[in-house]
């Protein structure tokens, strides 16, 4: 069974850092999304729906700090300090989120392959759309995968925050990633590359309103 691309995540020591990265990187601003009790992290969030991945949208993403503390670690590594500190300097691409139509399916299939994809968080937070409710793997130690490129593996039931978004003019046009098994090539969506030689990561093209961008992933 393929994945597809539900969204790329930008990490931001602050939404505001993020959204003013966001401005000038693309040229287009951020919506507002909003926040994830479960986490006690909140987010922007901006279409990069293109014909390929017609339901991809960009998060960018920081801890809120308003919130309670989760009592756990964070997702995509925002608690881990070498993360906080490149996020500092400045926004930075994390990660990517793979979308499913069976979540403990696709977790058992990475199980079978060594890998500890984490357990199944039920997650949801309000939208203007509707009520937003998705089932998401999330290791324990809050920790990506292959410096990113293996993806957290996400189910949506019923609305998807990407039928709120208008189109921003950002398209994803490739998205390539390092240090996967080769096992999982064959789930990569189509237009994701996982070159063999590559060293872990990822690394984003998009077009828009700025002409060609490209975003790379820091170790």
């Amino acid at each position: 069974m393929r994945w597809e691309v539900d969204h790329l995540v930008v990490g931001a020591a602050s939404l505001a850092q993020g959204e003013a990265w966001c401005r000038e990187t693309f040229g287009v601003a951020p919506l507002p999304g909003g926040q994830h009790p479960l986490m006690g992290t909140h987010n922007r969030l901006l279409s990069m729906a293109s014909p390929a991945h017609p339901r991809s949208y960009l998060e960018i993403i920081a801890i809120d700090p308003q919130a309670e503390p989760p009592g756990r670690k964070r997702w995509f590594d925002l608690d881990d300090t070498a993360v906080q500190a490149s996020l500092a300097a400045g926004p930075s691409l994390l990660h990517w989120v793979a979308r499913c139509g069976d979540v403990a399916a696709a977790t058992r299939t990475l199980g079978l392959l060594g890998i500890d994809r984490g357990e199944i968080l039920a997650a949801g937070r309000a939208s203007p759309h509707g009520t937003l409710r998705w089932r998401i793997t999330v290791r324990a130690d809050g920790q990506r995968l292959a410096c990113g490129a293996l993806p957290t593996l996400i189910e949506w039931d019923g609305v998807h925050p990407a039928q709120g978004l208008p189109d921003s003019g950002l398209r994803l046009r490739t998205l390539t990633l390092g240090g996967l098994p080769a096992g999982l090539r064959s789930m990569l969506p189509d237009g994701v590359d996982g070159p063999a030689d590559a060293e872990p990561g990822l690394r984003a093209t998009f077009d828009s309103p700025r002409g060609r961008v490209e975003l790379v992933s820091r170790s």
